[in-house]
């Protein structure tokens, strides 16, 4: 596995029947128990991933989905070197990650949203020039990516303030011009929007969509924020105790597995709840506005009967909000697997 491989540009990510397992003590209540477990600790085996299988081209944004401890970070780590697969193949950029050869790491980046490159004491310009030393950029490319990246996160009057005193917001900026001041051509993002405001949310959403569509590169992101998908990734994959459930594009994801959808119905005057909930089930009340979800299939008729019942002002149709899609995936209420990939 730590062979070079020749990579195309439609396969620039490449996963097959990866596996990953962890040992870890088991924990037991009690001081006995914990005695015991210190003199002979019990181990079981946590399957982190069960046999995924996927592969990303070159230039694409894919979003991945999945609640905590899913397997999302996990995916992430192994793609970037830091941990060694159980078992399975894979390949990025024509090389087994785990062998963190400097040619492969010089062409990659991993973000965290809740972990830290830039010195907390020192202003964010001195992390950039050591990441400047460790990828050996010469003046020139760095001055150049450096006014690039600092012009599209609008972050020049932050370069010369000591990092602690930042907001949350800003760190997030300049960890992002850190990680990529090297042009990496394959970048993972975890959760890189968490914590953040709705403001600086969208910021760095405008920011990895101009950095994709300028640069041509392949992203991972993982969110538990849906609107970082919506704006972001037209291709999601959806992971559940380690195993993918879904991989395809996001609008199919809607369209195959919405059951309702939601009807907003603005009303002129007080009306009978009791009768309005005979067509659907009423979801929200705030007078004039009741939101109710119906089958897809009755959507028309529903609408049809509310407008020919009701003193209506407006209404609106909707899909049903992509959480709610999500949450019912990890429920298990949608089991089957979708593995196509969209062209």
């Amino acid at each position: 596995m730590g062979k070079n491989l020749k990579n195309t540009s439609e396969n620039t990510v490449i996963v097959e029947h990866l596996v990953k397992n962890f040992e870890v003590v088991e924990k037991k209540g009690g001081f006995l128990d914990g005695l015991k477990n210190l003199v002979s600790p019990q181990k079981k085996l946590v399957e982190a991933l069960k046999n995924i299988s996927f592969s990303i081209s070159q230039g694409e944004l894919v979003g991945f989905i999945g609640p905590n401890g899913a397997g999302k970070t996990t995916t992430l780590k192994v793609l970037s070197g830091l941990l060694y697969p159980t078992s399975g193949f894979t390949q990025v950029l024509g090389y087994a990650p785990w062998d963190r050869k400097p040619d492969y790491l010089k062409q990659i980046s991993l973000v965290m949203g809740q972990k830290n490159q830039l010195w907390w004491d020192l202003p964010a310009i001195e992390t950039f020039k050591l990441n400047k030393a460790i990828y050996e950029l010469p003046d020139s490319v760095y001055k150049k990516n450096l006014e690039e990246l600092v012009d599209l996160m609008d972050a020049k009057n932050l370069l010369y303030t000591q990092v602690r005193r930042l907001s949350l917001g800003q760190r997030m900026k300049l960890e992002l011009i850190a990680s990529l001041l090297h042009k990496p051509k394959i970048l993972f993002l975890d959760e890189p929007t968490i914590g953040l405001d709705v403001v600086a949310q969208q910021k760095v959403r405008d920011f990895i969509f101009d950095y994709n569509r300028r640069y041509k590169a392949t992203i991972i992101l993982t969110s538990h924020n849906m609107e970082d998908l919506m704006d972001l990734a037209k291709r999601v994959i959806v992971i559940n105790k380690g195993e993918i459930m879904f991989d395809g594009n996001l609008k199919e994801l809607i369209n195959e597995f919405a059951k309702e959808k939601v009807i907003k119905v603005y009303l002129s005057k007080n009306t009978d709840m009791k009768e309005v909930e005979k067509i659907g089930k009423v979801k929200r009340v705030n007078f004039p506005q009741i939101t109710l979800s119906v089958p897809r299939e009755a959507t028309a008729v529903a609408a049809s009967e509310i407008l020919q019942n009701f003193p209506v002002a407006d209404l609106t149709i909707e899909e049903e909000p992509v959480e709610e899609i999500i949450r019912r995936i990890f429920k298990g209420e949608i089991s089957q697997k979708n593995t196509s990939v969209p062209s």
